[in-house]
């Protein structure tokens, strides 16, 4: 997490990035889907803001208080109509930049300046467009991780620097990491530099499939590995949504017997959809845990 002179810190939160497009009432995700439909109620409240492009993160308030839900913007995702009624949430979006105001390019600016417009353009915004806060005191950024429900950690942006797209914004990303136990229930991969393994946590009696890790460093796989013993001489498949990717192609693994137990770093303490969205790292072997202790509701 940078701490030297030049750097601002804002909130990480657990969302969908999104460019919006004031005038024209249109929106984007990052990878191009046009969200204008699916999230017409954002992109209408965004109209009464001035002529601008803007960048942010769309966000699933739940409406008892509760929290946010990441999995709740799926429900929208693929609808060509407005929101239904009755929805137990509200989408905010979380407002960090600018790239343009009318006709001017606003990107090749510090982010200093963008900043300030931005606050600009959102002097009389609906309350479910907000900026996001900005600190450059360490400790300060640190207290919003957990105390402003979504927040899931940091990024950090040089104050002098333009805006740019990609891997090119030099924007320095920190998320607050969990660690759970889960049993391993097979092994994927077909070198030992890209083993990994089918992660699986108790559910109603039944061993059920909660994610595919990130490939074992080697200090792991030489203590997991002399532990495993096959469950079968085939090869199962998975859908490819276990391993945190929808739409990505099945999984296939070698089934072993489900009596290890590892411990696990994942950076959302609670399955969505009965699964970790994001690959998890194995971090160590845990003897002395027995698989009927890791549930679901663990």
């Amino acid at each position: 997490m940078p701490e030297s002179p030049g750097w601002t810190l804002e909130p990480k939160w657990d969302g969908w990035r999104c460019q919006i497009h004031t005038a024209t009432r249109r929106m984007w995700s990052r990878h191009g889907t046009d969200l204008s439909s699916a999230f017409s109620d954002v992109a209408d409240a965004a109209a009464g803001l001035p002529d601008a492009v803007l960048d942010g993160e769309l966000v699933a308030v739940l409406t008892d208080g509760s929290g946010v839900a990441f999995d709740r913007l799926q429900t929208r995702a693929g609808r060509r109509r407005p929101p239904r009624r009755g929805a137990d949430f509200t989408v905010h979006v979380a407002l960090f930049d600018v790239l343009a105001v009318g006709d001017t390019d606003w990107r090749p600016r510090p982010y200093t300046e963008r900043r300030i417009e931005l606050l600009r353009l959102l002097e009389s915004s609906p309350p479910t467009l907000r900026a996001v806060p900005t600190t450059e005191d360490r400790e300060q950024a640190l207290q919003w991780v957990g105390a402003l429900v979504g927040v899931e950690g940091l990024v950090g942006k040089r104050t002098g620097a333009p805006y740019a797209a990609g891997l090119a914004s030099g924007w320095v990303k920190w998320r607050e990491r969990h660690t759970a136990e889960a049993v391993v229930i097979g092994v994927t991969g077909a070198t030992p530099a890209a083993q990994a393994l089918v992660l699986g946590r108790r559910t109603g009696g039944r061993m059920r499939a909660v994610g595919v890790s990130l490939p074992l460093a080697q200090p792991v796989r030489l203590a997991v590995a002399p532990l495993l013993y096959a469950a079968g001489e085939e090869m199962r498949e998975l859908p490819g949504t276990v391993g945190g990717l929808p739409g990505a192609d099945p999984v296939y693994f070698w089934p072993v017997k489900p009596e290890v137990v590892v411990e696990i770093e994942v950076d959302q303490p609670r399955l969505e959809f009965g699964r970790y969205r994001h690959r998890p790292r194995v971090r160590r072997v845990r003897g002395d845990l027995s698989p009927e202790l890791v549930d679901e509701g663990q």
